[in-house]
């Protein structure tokens, strides 16, 4: 591929994934991201299945993400008081893996971890504060190049692969693809918030805590790498046309100061450490909300655009969306690395190759959201039961196996990624 320009959109996770794969097999790759700098905050995600499997393909990546972890150690619900119901930690096995990941890391740190595995290959330019303003296909299907214009500066060019990395609402595939930014999003009836607190309101603790309160509202607390905690608010609606679904979607078009004072409102008596959490809430400067969806598409390509990650098939709160993204990069770069100038049979390859992957991560498994946020004081009741009865289950890996069946996130990777010939 050492004659190819392939143009990444988005430099979190699945960009600068797609990055190193690309340079590894010789291509020249461009990374923009329409931020002015490499985005760092974020909530905790997890790598599993086909992430750990793409993890240990790149030399030194597992030990740089060890040293990145969250500090988190475990899970715990409570009650109103803040006595723990039960508390689960990781399993010690990256193949059985609990709700607790054995790679448990924040979002921009793992974007960190790999931007450094590619910011100084000479095969990689990144360029922050940059977007796409139009994408022109030069001919029918497969055939040729794409000309990209951009907004800020960079002089316009054409690219043999433009990849879009740029999430669920991507502009690059409503662009490329002809279509809106929020056409093939399909919403799973929930939101959430995601913010610092100024404080460290765990007291030096290591376990994250969550408290859940009928409606459907869930506030948790996680450690973070500072003096401060990362809380989430879950709010989770089972009727896509609930009023409370609609009050969110109205307060994300109108700006984070509307969107705070949803989340104010909407968890205001929830109890346990509610009210110190809102306070901080207000000052907060990494606040972000966004309604939690899967991306559903037809084709993960059109001509010579294809999606990668969020932007081709998020998966909503199925907890392995960043495996999927770690996973579509590689065999993205794979294929088309394998298929030389075919640009065609490359992009229709790695389709094939992703869509039984997709298939079994975008199941959501039965009660997940319910399950984190109930509707009613039973329905916490007997989750709290259920949760009790699992952390119990834990010891006992004959017990705890049957998770796997529940949700593909928890069983060992079964996709046999294939070992591409990298050409230099």
């Amino acid at each position: 591929m050492s004659n190819h320009k392939i143009l990444i959109v988005g430099a979190s996770i699945a960009g600068p994934m797609a990055a190193y794969w690309f340079a590894k097999a010789g291509a020249s790759v461009t990374v923009i991201e329409r931020f002015p700098q490499l985005r760092t905050g974020g909530q905790n995600i997890d790598i599993r299945l086909t992430g750990v499997t793409v993890m240990r393909k790149i030399p030194g990546m597992e030990d740089a993400v060890r040293a990145a972890l969250a500090p988190l150690e475990g899970l715990a619900f409570v009650r109103d008081d803040g006595t723990p119901i039960a508390t689960m930690k990781g399993t010690g096995n990256a193949e059985q893996q609990s709700l607790v990941s054995e790679f448990e890391i924040f979002r921009g740190e793992l974007s960190r971890v790999l931007y450094d595995l590619t910011k100084n290959s000479e095969h990689v330019k990144y360029i922050f504060g940059e977007h796409i303003v139009s994408i022109q296909q030069q001919r029918e299907g497969c055939e040729g190049p794409v000309k990209v214009e951009f907004a800020n500066g960079t002089p316009s060019a054409e690219y043999d692969l433009v990849v879009a990395c740029d999430g669920a609402t991507s502009r690059t595939r409503a662009m490329g693809f002809g279509c809106g930014v929020r056409d093939h999003i399909s919403p799973v009836g929930a939101w959430a918030a995601y913010f610092s607190t100024q404080r460290d309101l765990l007291n030096g603790g290591r376990i994250g805590l969550a408290r859940s309160s009928p409606g459907g509202r869930a506030l948790a607390l996680g450690p973070d790498l500072s003096d401060s905690n990362r809380a989430i608010a879950m709010s989770v609606h089972p009727s896509g046309d609930d009023p409370e679904l609609e009050k969110f979607r109205l307060a994300n078009k109108q700006g984070t100061d509307e969107l705070k004072r949803l989340v104010s409102q909407r968890f205001r008596g929830v109890g346990w450490k509610s009210e110190e959490i809102l306070a901080d809430l207000a000052s907060s400067d990494d606040f972000y909300a966004s309604e939690i969806c899967q991306v559903k598409v037809p084709t993960l390509y059109k001509g010579r655009v294809v999606l990668v990650g969020d932007a081709g098939y998020a998966a909503g709160p199925t907890g392995t969306g960043t495996s999927l993204a770690m996973a579509g990069a590689y065999i993205l770069a794979g294929e088309v690395s394998k298929s030389k100038q075919d640009f065609a049979a490359g992009l229709e390859a790695y389709q094939e190759r992703m869509k039984p992957i997709i298939q079994d991560m975008h199941v959501i498994p039965p009660g997940a959201l319910s399950f984190m946020a109930p509707q009613t004081t039973w329905g916490i009741y007997l989750r709290d039961a259920m949760f009790l009865l699992v952390c119990w289950g834990m010891r006992f890996v004959s017990v705890f196996s049957w998770l796997s069946v529940w949700g593909a996130g928890f069983g060992k990777d079964k996709y046999n990624l294939p070992d591409y010939d990298w050409e230099r």
